[in-house]
C-alpha cells in the first residue's frame, strides 16, 4: 500500500474515532454545563427561592450549551443529527419555559418526552415492518440486515419506554440535584450496557466490526 493510501487510512479511522467521542460531547456536554451551572448557585442551606433562581440560571446554560453543541455537531461533523436536532428544540422550548414560569418540572418533563415521543415511535415503526432507527443510525451498523435493524428497533423502542417510566420516579423520588446526578449516574450507564448488551444480536444480523478489511491487509503481498 502506497504512503497516501496509508495515511488516509489512518485518517479514516482517526475520524469515525473522532466522531463518536464527538457524537457523546454533543449529547452530554451540556447537561454537564447544566449540572455545573446549578452547583455554583445552588444555596448553602435549603431555601425555596434561591433554590429556584440556581435552576433557572442552570437552565440558560443549559439553553446556550446545546445550542452550542448543535453548532459545534454541524462544524466538526458537518451535519446534525435528527436525534439532536430534536432534543435541542425540546431544551430550548422546555428551557424556557422553566425561566418564564420559575417551575423546574419542565425541565425535568423533557427527558420523558423525549424518550417516550422515540420510544412509540420506533416501536411503531416496527410493527409496521419499518426500521426507523435505520434513518439515525445506518454509519454506525454498517452491513446490518434489515432484519437486525428491525430487532435494534424494537429492543430501542421499548428501552426509551422504560427510561421515560424511571425519568418520572426518579423526578417524584429525588430532589432536583439527586436528579440531576441522576442523568449521568443512572441513565448514562443504563444506555451503554443496553447498547452493549445488544451487540451479540447484531453480529447475528451481519454487523460489519472491521474483520474483513483486516482479513484482506493480513493477505495482501506487501508492497
Amino acid at each position: 500500500m502506497s504512503d497516501e493510501g496509508k495515511t488516509a487510512e489512518t485518517a479514516s479511522g482517526t475520524k469515525k474515532a473522532g466522531s463518536g467521542w464527538l457524537s457523546v460531547a454533543t449529547d452530554y456536554g451540556p447537561l454537564l454545563v447544566f449540572l455545573g451551572a446549578y452547583r455554583y448557585f445552588a444555596p448553602d442551606e435549603p431555601e425555596a427561592a434561591a433554590e429556584i433562581a440556581a435552576i433557572i440560571k442552570g437552565t440558560g446554560a443549559f439553553m446556550v450549551a446545546a445550542v452550542a453543541a448543535l453548532l459545534i455537531s454541524k462544524w466538526r461533523l458537518g451535519r446534525i443529527s435528527p436525534m439532536l436536532w430534536f432534543s435541542t428544540a425540546l431544551i430550548v422550548g422546555f428551557g424556557a419555559l422553566t425561566i418564564f414560569f420559575g417551575e423546574p418540572r419542565f425541565v425535568q418533563l423533557k427527558p420523558t418526552i423525549i424518550y417516550f415521543g422515540f420510544g412509540v415511535a420506533l416501536l411503531a415503526g416496527f410493527f409496521m415492518g419499518r426500521a426507523l432507527l435505520k434513518i439515525l443510525l445506518e454509519a454506525a451498523f454498517e452491513g446490518l440486515t434489515n432484519d437486525g435493524w428491525l430487532k435494534l428497533s424494537r429492543n430501542w423502542g421499548v428501552f426509551f419506554l422504560a427510561l421515560a417510566a424511571l425519568n418520572e420516579v426518579l423526578v417524584s423520588q429525588m430532589s432536583f440535584e439527586g436528579w440531576l446526578w441522576a442523568k449521568l449516574w443512572v441513565f448514562l450507564p443504563l444506555t451503554f450496557l443496553f447498547t452493549f448488551a445488544n451487540i451479540p444480536m447484531l453480529l447475528k444480523h451481519g454487523l460489519d466490526i472491521g474483520q474483513d478489511d483486516g482479513e484482506e491487509v493480513a493477505d495482501r503481498p506487501a508492497d
